[in-house]
């Protein structure tokens, strides 16, 4: 194990903590010098998950579901206080040899610097930029969803819903040999998103039908309804969304029977049963990471804060019906 001169003294971190409704505040922690196995990362930038962080952030999050919810490395429990994130990109300053000076992704809450067992800091590949890696969280989901959905070539597929992890789900699904994809979202604004990235782009009232697999993440009743309305016969649909402790209404008393469509869920927390036997969690993370090598991705990170203005700003950022797409937070370096 080689460490820097850094490496012999506790330091100092600061980590964002959702500690009411409404409420987010930065807290300042004691930090250890990294042990053998571990590794001292600073952090340059971390993605926030808006569906999954706005449920946090309202503490949204059924009681039922509260273990089943942790990030993996989360500090304290839901509802509130909580330290919270899943998106963490940065530089390795101490620990395994092996790692010291890469940049890495680690599922870590957002935190400007942090010690973690060397296993969990997954080296990003050559040429993809740490603030692009912010989206191997997402990248995970929609390959998992996709895995779930089982989509192959010349299918014809309809995504309702585009946010981060939908247009992600869009971009896999258009590479597939022959693929008609589309991309259906309530704002204007997402069609050149849409379009950047290989999709089709329809409002709801225009919505095509006869799709042979239909994606959901809008996380609303409406999304659920027109992707319904637009799966053809015995088609999936793939669920995707996280509607915390909110009701849903689900009408099933038009096509849904006779159509004979399959509702399935897709969640991140477990590989993909089709890859299970097979793949693990890192290697389906380094498989999300690889596949970011695409600087049109870039176009899906517009909106970028600084980590001392995050308390103020991301309770307006992660409001419903805020505009843009999830906010990826640039620490300080030096």
């Amino acid at each position: 194990m080689a460490v820097d001169e850094t490496a012999g003294a506790s330091v100092g971190a600061r980590a964002l903590w959702y500690v009411g409704p409404g409420a987010v505040e930065v807290r300042s922690e004691p930090l250890p010098p990294p042990q053998e196995g571990e590794v001292l990362v600073r952090t340059l930038f971390s993605g926030v998950s808006r569906g999954t962080e706005r449920l946090v952030l309202n503490g949204g999050i059924a009681r039922s579901e509260w273990q089943r919810m942790r990030a993996p490395l989360q500090v304290g429990a839901f509802p509130f206080p909580v330290k919270y994130g899943y998106c963490a990109t940065g530089r390795v300053e101490a620990g395994a040899s092996e790692l010291l000076g890469r940049n890495v992704f680690v599922l870590h809450p957002h935190q400007d610097r942090f010690v973690v067992p060397a296993q969990l800091a997954v080296p990003i590949p050559d040429g993809i930029p740490p603030r692009r890696a912010t989206l191997a969280a997402n990248m995970e989901t929609a390959l998992n969803a996709v895995w779930d959905a089982g989509a192959g070539p010349a299918d014809r597929i309809v995504v309702v819903g585009a946010g981060i992890v939908g247009l992600l789900v869009g971009y896999l699904a258009g590479r597939l040999p022959a693929t008609e994809v589309t991309l259906v979202d309530i704002a204007d604004d997402r069609r050149a998103l849409a379009e950047a990235l290989g999709a089709c782009f329809s409002k709801p009232g225009s919505v095509p039908g006869e799709a042979d697999i239909v994606f959901h993440t809008s996380a609303t009743a409406e999304g659920l309804d027109t992707a319904i309305r637009s799966a053809g016969l015995e088609a999936s649909i793939v669920e995707l969304s996280w509607f915390g402790d909110v009701a849903t209404p689900l009408r099933l008393g038009g096509a849904f029977h006779s159509r004979r469509l399959k509702l399935v869920s897709s969640q991140v927390g477990q590989v993909a049963p089709s890859r299970r036997p097979r793949w693990g969690y890192r290697r389906r993370l380094e498989a999300a990471l690889r596949l970011l090598d695409d600087a049109a991705l870039d176009a899906l990170l517009s909106s970028e804060i600084a980590f001392e203005d995050a308390p103020a700003r991301l309770p307006a950022l992660l409001a419903p019906g805020a505009p843009g797409l999830a906010p990826v937070i640039r620490y300080p370096q030096g």
